[in-house]
């Protein structure tokens, strides 16, 4: 056992009962370079340098363009949370960044910053589930929030439905068999020639369109609380590719609209009758999917007619960003979580409860 982890672990036990702890975390999961500063649940920087418009020509991710571009972005980035936090990096408590899941490449980039930079100013690193970052996002939005509730989870490579017991403990309940509900919505974007990111221009397309177009309804899990896309993608692709065949016109809109309905049915269903069968009177949304309206408000109506209250985080912190994965750190450090070591390495697959 180092030196400087035998120092982080006693820093560590310092922080457990102080509220107003300082926090630099970094998230490099996808295609985000980002940097938060918080203090406690205030958010003092966080900055994002995104990718899209470098992926767009692909009309995807390509790993191996993110990670260059984390390279080039992550010091800047640094720099410009701690300057826009007016914080010295001395003055830091602690590090935090996500090390799993994700592209192995693009988080082998901010694990591997964030070693260095906490081992160079003698700070205390925490490794951060990227997924339970994502939960943590709403604290930051709603200070009166807290577990146990159920929480849905709907983002490009997760969807699933968990218990969230205590602010570091969560129970996985259900979760998608094959694709992840926001990965189905880029597929669908693609085939009907909408740009990357897909989840987005489905929705505004969805807007002016009407819910006409028959589509298999996804696959349920009566007993449990499991998800299934593949079938509905596949679905929404061969209609759309035989129309085509066919010299067949198809109303864009209606397609989206159709699919979208489908697709978030399934989640808002799913994650109510998880509350319900709970007895929980509240669910939280998270995840890049949550910034879908239709989601937001098809999932509010639902729960309200339920008494049950729903909480989701505004559109900024729905994606990937790092004052989400700041308010994670923060919830392990009251929560009794032990440092990272040196050894630190990334993930590209961890599971939620971890």
């Amino acid at each position: 056992m180092s030196e400087w982890y035998e120092r982080s672990c006693a820093k560590l036990e310092t922080l457990r009962n102080k509220k107003d702890i300082l926090i630099l975390a970094i998230e490099s999961s996808c295609d985000e370079t980002a940097c938060a500063v918080t203090r406690g649940r205030v958010v003092l920087s966080n900055v994002i340098a995104s990718q899209i418009d470098i992926h767009k020509r692909f009309g995807g991710v390509v790993p191996e363009i993110a990670s260059r571009n984390h390279v080039m972005s992550i010091v800047g980035v640094v720099k410009e949370a701690l300057a826009q936090a007016q914080v010295a990096a001395e003055q830091l408590d602690c590090v935090a960044v996500t090390y799993g899941s994700g592209l192995l490449g693009a988080l082998l980039v901010g694990v591997s910053f964030a070693k260095a930079f906490a081992y160079a100013l003698d700070k205390p690193l925490l490794a951060v589930n990227h997924i339970k970052g994502h939960i943590a996002a709403n604290y930051l939005a709603f200070p009166q929030l807290a577990p146990p509730y159920i929480c849905l989870i709907a983002s490009g490579g997760h969807t699933a439905v968990a218990k969230v017991e205590d602010w570091d403990s969560v129970k996985l309940l259900g979760s998608t068999q094959d694709d992840a509900c926001g990965e189905a919505f880029d597929k669908v974007a693609r085939v009907l020639g909408l740009e990357y990111p897909g989840g987005p221009k489905i929705q505004q397309l969805a807007e002016s369109g009407k819910d006409c177009i028959k589509l298999p309804t996804p696959l349920k899990d009566e007993k449990g609380y499991d998800f299934s896309y593949s079938g509905l993608k596949t679905a929404v692709i061969n209609y759309v590719n035989t129309a085509r065949q066919k010299g067949v016109e198809i109303d864009r809109a209606d397609v989206a609209k159709s699919f979208q309905t489908k697709a978030v049915d399934l989640m808002t269903d799913t994650a109510l009758r998880a509350a319900i069968d709970t007895g929980s009177k509240k669910i939280v949304i998270a995840g890049g999917v949550a910034a879908n309206s239709y989601l937001r408000e098809s999932m509010k109506a639902k729960a309200a007619k339920r008494g049950i209250e729903v909480f989701y985080p505004p559109l900024k912190l729905c994606t990937d960003n790092a004052a989400m994965i700041a308010s994670q750190a923060y919830n392990m450090i009251i929560s009794g979580r032990a440092c990272a070591h040196e050894d630190l390495d990334a993930v590209a697959s961890i599971a939620i409860e971890s």
